[in-house]
């Protein structure tokens, strides 16, 4: 009798690091149109603007593609806790930003791809191995160097990056395991619905009341462009990340999150100024040889 059972195909896991690349090329993108939006414009309507960009245009796509379904309890509930992990990890990554550089913001976020890993071995049973565990730890000490310079200038501002570790491992574990049973636009489009649906309704309630992390204007000017980029550049950056995680197991796609500092570096260099000091490289490289 035949096995009719194919193995995953190689040429799947290569589209899925393609896909990652197309991500972290992207994400830094997504990051800048986030720190060059005036200040005057609450983190929290940033957020209804990438997840609302991304509800209006994924979930008509889904549905014309045949891939929308209706959703039960419990996939509503999953989508309802992949949508906060995602605003959650936003949030704070976007508040970090308007105090300080990109390139040492997502330096600290990238003890990710070591909880990723972590994860990955714990919750999905993918390989992990004595070595990685190891390079996990040598990678959060290079995140140290990095986060002592930057607690003593800024100080609890420092550590949102790493809240931001933390809340997008677990939604990159959702996501690995959703992504089996549901397709990705399908999937990122009832994310963003949850995540709208948690966000709007805050704006709505703190509107007037003077909190500068939720309290909405109208958006004039420059803060329109940069809210349409961070639209754009969210829906296609986690679209890709959305096809990577179902191509490809976590445990190897995770190191080549890696190259968003490469790009966050240049863009925060050639828009901003920014660029980072000597105990911050040191920190990278730490960092990104042990995620090697």
């Amino acid at each position: 009798m035949t096995n009719t059972s194919a193995p995953a195909l190689p040429d799947r896991t290569v589209a899925g690091i393609v896909c990652m690349i197309a991500f972290s090329a992207l994400a830094p993108v997504m990051d800048s149109f986030a720190k060059a939006t005036p200040e005057v414009i609450a983190v929290g309507l940033i957020l209804a603007v990438r997840f609302g960009f991304q509800v209006i245009t994924l979930v008509p796509l889904a549905h014309v593609l045949g891939m929308a379904h209706r959703p039960g309890l419990r996939e509503c509930a999953l989508h309802l806790l992949r949508g906060v992990l995602l605003l959650v990890a936003t949030g704070f990554f976007f508040t970090a930003l308007r105090y300080m550089p990109i390139a040492n913001a997502i330096s600290i976020f990238f003890v990710e791809p070591f909880i990723l890993t972590l994860l990955g071995g714990l919750l999905l049973g993918e390989d992990v191995g004595r070595r990685r565990i190891i390079a996990c730890l040598v990678g959060f000490g290079g995140a140290l160097l990095v986060i002592q310079p930057s607690f003593a200038e800024l100080g609890f501002v420092a550590l949102l990056p790493l809240g931001t570790a933390f809340c997008f491992a677990g939604y990159m574990i959702m996501t690995r395991s959703m992504t089996r049973s549901i397709h990705p636009i399908t999937l990122q489009g009832y994310t963003a619905v949850a995540a709208t649906l948690v966000i709007v309704p805050l704006l709505v309630v703190f509107d007037g009341t003077g909190v500068a992390a939720l309290d909405p204007v109208v958006p004039r000017g420059l803060a329109v462009w940069t809210l349409l980029g961070v639209g754009v550049t969210a829906t296609v950056s986690h679209l890709f990340i959305s096809f990577a995680l179902r191509m490809a197991p976590a445990a190897t796609i995770a190191p080549l999150q890696y190259l968003e500092i490469v790009a966050a570096t240049g863009l925060g260099y050639w828009i901003f100024g920014d660029f980072p000091n000597l105990l911050t490289w040191a920190g990278i490289a730490v960092i990104v040889g042990s995620g090697l």
